[in-house]
């Protein structure tokens, strides 16, 4: 299998702007006959052993989306995240702070999601809000948003140190692909519930967002919690790419089920009793 985490993994020494990566690129695939067979078997293989992270119950992983308006992010978290046991995974969508999150920290609401051991935690858009949106839309003076990357890698630190696996997915959709998208959201009244004015003032200041994003990846980037930057023009590129990171991850966490707490052989053995009390009992109706 292709190092997906070693392709995608932002790098600010080597990445100086967004718009020198390709948002078309492949990966290891052809076409999407070859890339949606292996985004099934990772999918599967994930299953497996969130179901081993969450019997363990000793590691967590946050996983986070970022990305401009109709790169993916739902459809990532329905082909991809959401085949997870929901048992043991939790999907958490970030909307405009209510007056009572306004009120505390940028981090009050945040903290409050992050995945206990054996559990994982999906952000639909996350903490970064507060110096993307907040940047680019003057919500607050520069000083203060200055000082919240700071506040994110410390927040970041104290997550790792628990025991939390961190992994920053950025969907890097091109303007052309994302009108495009637009477009067939106007076409199927199911989706017409996204639909937004501020997607189209958004697009507008589409320069000032990648700003926004470079320098978060730039200061906010680590080998302990990676942003990785996936190419979203092609859907099932984008889906393979994320599942490929994601099952490297899982694998390396290596999540091991708990021994039994009680000896199987005892266990056996009662079954055993019972089957044979059940087969004595047993009559002919």
């Amino acid at each position: 299998m292709t190092d997906f985490r070693a392709r995608y993994q932002f790098r600010k020494e080597l990445h100086k702007g967004l718009d020198q990566l390709s948002t078309r690129d492949k990966g290891p695939f052809a076409n999407r006959g070859e890339a949606e067979p292996f985004t099934r078997a990772a999918v599967e293989e994930i299953q497996h052993l969130q179901y081993k992270l969450f019997t363990e119950g000793k590691q967590s992983l946050l996983i986070v989306l970022q990305a401009p308006d109709a790169a993916g992010k739902d459809g990532v978290i329905r082909h991809v995240l959401g085949r997870m046991n929901p048992q043991g995974c939790r999907t958490y969508p970030f909307k405009v702070p209510s007056t009572i999150e306004a009120a505390h920290d940028f981090l009050w609401r945040i903290h409050a999601c992050t995945p206990a051991a054996g559990m994982v935690s999906i952000f639909n858009r996350s903490h970064y809000e507060d110096v993307l949106v907040v940047r680019v839309e003057g919500l607050v003076p520069e000083p203060v948003w200055q000082k919240r990357y700071e506040h994110i890698n410390a927040f970041e630190s104290l997550l790792r140190d628990r025991g939390t696996r961190i992994i920053k997915f950025y969907l890097h959709i091109s303007p052309r692909e994302q009108l495009k998208r637009f477009g067939e959201r106007l076409k199927e009244p199911e989706k017409h519930w996204k639909l937004a004015k501020s997607d189209y003032s958004a697009r507008k200041q589409w320069g000032a967002y990648q700003e926004a994003y470079l320098e978060a990846f730039s200061r906010c980037s680590s080998d302990e919690a990676p942003w990785y930057v996936i190419p979203a023009d092609r859907k099932w590129h984008r889906n393979a790419a994320v599942a490929g990171i994601l099952l490297e991850t899982l694998r390396e966490m290596d999540p091991q089920l708990p021994d039994p707490s009680e000896d199987p052989e005892l266990i056996r053995q009662l079954y055993a009793e019972a089957k044979a009390e059940q087969n004595d009992g047993a009559t002919d109706e």
